[in-house]
């Protein structure tokens, strides 16, 4: 019988945490080299849907350079706003570049430029540049174009995680980081009543776990239809 009790998720973006799937082996193996020292590739670029795993295998490369001895290197996703001179201070000294959702660089001469140096100036040092956005670098709108033709000449992976098989592979080790089993027809039910973007498949079933617990029931199929039928899960 399954225990009731609410333990801790593993929220850490390591690399051993990172569901390997057929979608996303290549990005994996790609991320390792890349922070790897003794690996002369040190840039990376990665694309994809939302969801698929891409900011946390740059945050995985981040951990994996603070365990190899040096500070942690900042994560920063282009969602954010920032200054030319705030990017420049805030990457000058760190172990790597590290940079997100690139499709939501500004269009910003001095910001553009800024990205550019640090760049030149990390790649230059051979430090580790990884990278990623929702388009291939030929269709990210704003990137200089040097930057653009720079990055097809280092690693450039595709991060998805749209079959069902790797959406199953997630929600499993979402319940095992939960340490619950999850019968494979629970499963198979979120799969088939809710959105197919990996991030609410995950919290399709945190809203069942977190009823689970409100109940002190065993995660079963009942117990999910339940939760659907109040409105507590997002249906498509």
């Amino acid at each position: 019988m399954q225990q009731i009790l609410e333990f801790p998720i593993t929220s850490l973006c390591t690399f051993d945490s990172f569901i390997v799937c057929d979608g996303n082996s290549a990005a994996i193996q790609f991320a390792r080299r890349a922070v790897d020292p003794d690996d002369p590739e040190k840039l990376l670029y990665l694309h994809g849907p939302t969801g698929s795993g891409k900011t946390h295998l740059l945050k995985a490369a981040g951990q994996q350079l603070l365990t190899g001895g040096a500070s942690t290197p900042p994560y920063h996703s282009f969602r954010e706003s920032i200054s030319a001179e705030s990017l420049v201070s805030r990457f000058g000294d760190s172990a790597a570049l590290i940079c997100d959702d690139l499709q939501m660089l500004p269009d910003d001469a001095a910001l553009r430029a800024a990205l550019w140096q640090l760049f030149n100036d990390f790649m230059n040092s051979g430090r580790p540049v990884v990278l990623a956005g929702l388009v291939p670098p030929r269709e990210l709108p704003y990137l200089d174009d040097h930057l653009v033709s720079r990055l097809l000449w280092g690693l450039v992976a595709r991060v998805d995680a749209s079959d069902d098989h790797s959406r199953c592979m997630i929600l499993k080790k979402v319940a095992d980081d939960r340490q619950v089993r999850v019968p494979n027809e629970v499963v198979d039910y979120i799969l088939v009543n809710t959105s197919r973007e990996v991030s609410q498949l995950i919290n399709a079933f945190e809203t069942i776990y977190r009823y689970s617990l409100a109940e002190k029931r065993k995660i079963t199929l009942t117990l999910a239809r339940e939760a659907r039928e109040r409105g507590l899960v997002e249906e498509r």
